[in-house]
Parts: structure tokens; sequence; C-alpha cells
């Protein structure tokens, strides 16, 4: 009788052991995702495990969450939660999931970098985009002693960056952004740029900031490796570049649509009707097509440009005074007419 009944508890155990199994087997290597498509769930710093589990509900869609909370509890997660972003897909199994997130197996997102006018935008465009917050890139970018180190100043730091979009982890911080960029930025400017550059007479920065004015001049593609040329030409005459768009930058008013001479009286280093040479500095982060535009400019003899009077966004190139002036007559006829001030 003793006997039976220890192999009646024995077979009750066993068979509580294989249910247990059963269901834990079950648990980690279902597909609880009820996502269509792939779909990225994002690892913040202030995330703990009862965050982690929520954002499986809700983002992922996770039908149940028993399995991952078992190997969670098992290997003590909550300790050592990684941060960064994860993409799975509907077929995700608990298991997969689980042991990608403990070992903070990331999946790479893409970082655009923007073509804008001020460092300010360009931070809260970049932390839309990475686990940095824009204060925190900006607290970096405008104190003058860490830029040093990295040959900037306030003036010439838009000419560190480089627009294009990088992959990266979402997990970057203020200072792993820039680090980045500098490693991007010494990618593009490669012996045969630095060469091109050379022989126009110009630094990086100075390139930079060239094609930054090109951009503010012209959206039209076809025309900046004129506009480009206008403005060396003028370099090389040691002349003024009288460019409108430095005196907007200088005076902080973008949208001002037509300059008039209050507005050349300004004494911004930015005002180049009365300062030679290149502004102290990009007025925008100009493109790689802007650089490009600069680097590979159109040899040519104009010295002189005015916007075209049928405001297409192109200009009238001139030659001499004479030729340009009779052209900014007509533009500025244009102007009177549609009462643009």
């Amino acid at each position: 009788m003793k006997k039976k009944t220890l192999l009646i508890t024995f077979g009750i155990l066993l068979v509580l052991a294989a249910s247990g199994a059963v269901i834990a087997y079950t648990c980690i290597l279902n597909r609880p995702l009820q996502i269509e498509n792939n779909t990225f769930i994002y690892i913040d710093n202030d995330d703990n495990i009862d965050s982690v589990y929520y954002k499986l509900e809700k983002e992922l869609q996770a039908s149940s969450t028993t399995g991952f909370r078992l190997l969670a509890s098992y290997s003590h997660y909550a300790d050592h939660i990684h941060t960064g972003a994860y993409r799975f897909g509907p077929q995700e199994r608990t298991w997969h999931i689980f042991k990608r997130l403990q070992a903070g197996v990331q999946t790479p997102v893409k970082l655009t970098i923007p073509s804008v006018r001020t460092i300010g935008k360009l931070c809260k465009t970049v932390s839309r985009q990475i686990m940095a917050d824009s204060a925190d890139i900006a607290r970096l970018l405008n104190d003058s002693t860490y830029c040093a180190t990295l040959g900037y100043n306030a003036y010439t730091l838009p000419a560190l960056f480089i627009p294009n979009t990088y992959e990266v982890y979402w997990n970057m911080d203020a200072n792993g952004f820039i680090t980045r960029m500098q490693k991007e930025h010494k990618r593009f400017w490669n012996e045969k740029r630095m060469n091109q550059a050379k022989a126009i007479g110009l630094t990086p920065t100075e390139v930079s900031t060239l094609a930054s004015i090109v951009e503010e001049e012209t959206a039209n593609n076809a025309e900046k490796p004129v506009v480009a040329g206008l403005y060396i030409n003028r370099l090389h005459r040691n002349m003024l570049l009288q460019a409108d768009p430095t005196v907007k930058f200088g005076l902080q008013a973008f949208d001002l649509r037509r300059i008039l001479n209050k507005h050349l009286e300004s004494d911004s280093p930015y005002n180049t009707y009365k300062h030679a040479g290149l502004p102290p500095g990009p007025i925008r982060i100009p493109s790689i097509q802007g650089l490009e535009s600069v680097l590979n400019y159109t040899h040519h003899d104009y010295l002189y440009m005015c916007a075209k009077e049928d405001f297409s966004g192109t200009h009238n190139f001139a030659r001499t005074l004479n030729q340009h002036l009779a052209n900014a007559r007509r533009y500025q006829q244009a102007l009177n007419q549609k009462n643009i001030r």
C-alpha cells in the first residue's frame, strides 16, 4: 500500500512537472506579437521593468507577457535593462524577444542631419531621432571651451555638420552624436575634396561658409555652381561679396524679401556690403550639394547677379556693372509693382 501511494504521488508530481514544462515551453516559444509589420520598441533611460512590460503590451501588442515575465524574473533582467531601439516582427517568439532585450542587441536607426539655418534647429531635429535630449546637445554645442577642442567657435560650428542620412544606434548620447559628426566630417573631407578646396584657396570651413551663402541665394541646383563661381571671382578680385543673405543672417531677419539701405548700414560682421571677404562662418548648415557646388564651381567671368524679375527664384548674371544695374532696375520695378517692401 505504501509503495502504491508513493507511485501515485510520483505520478502526480511527474504530471504536474510535465504540465508546468509544457506551459513554460508554450509561453516562451509562443508568438505573442499581434503587430502586422515590423515595429520598433524604444527603451529609454527612465524605463523600468514595468514600463518595459507596458511597451511590450501597448507598442508591440503582445497578447501575453507571461513567458517574458518568467524569463525576466529568472535572469534578474529588471536590474540590467539596456536602452535602445529594437525592431521586432510579428513572427518573433517570446524567447527571441527577451534574449535581444536582455543582451541589448539593438536595431540601427536612420539619423538624418538637415540643412538648417541655426544650431538650435539642428538640436531639436536630431533629438527627435535619437535618445539624446535637445538640451543636452545644445549645452555641448554652446560650450565655447568644448567647441574649441573640436576646432570650432560659435561662428564656424555649422561647418562641422555634413547633412546626410546616417545609420546609428538610437541610444546615442550628446557626446556620441558629436563624435559621430566629427567622424563623418573627416570622411567627407577626403584627399580629393581637400585638394579641390586648396586649389580655390579656401579651407573646408570657408568652403562651407561660401556654400551656405550659395544655398541661401538660390534653390535652383543647376544655378548653384554658377553662383559659387561668381562669389569666387569676387573673392579672387578682392571685391566685396555684397551678398544679401549674409545681411539677413546678421539681422536674424530671415523673412526679409527686400534689402533696403537701412539694412545695409548694420555693423554686423556678416554684413558683406561693409566687410571684405567671407563672413566669420556659415549662415546655415549647407547641404552636400551646396558644398559640391563650391568645390566644382562653374568657371566664368560673371561678377554680378540679381534675382530675375519673373520671381522664378533664378538670377540674371552680369559681367559689368552697367549690365547689372539694368537687371537690378527691372527687378526693382517688379518689386514695386507687387508692392513688396
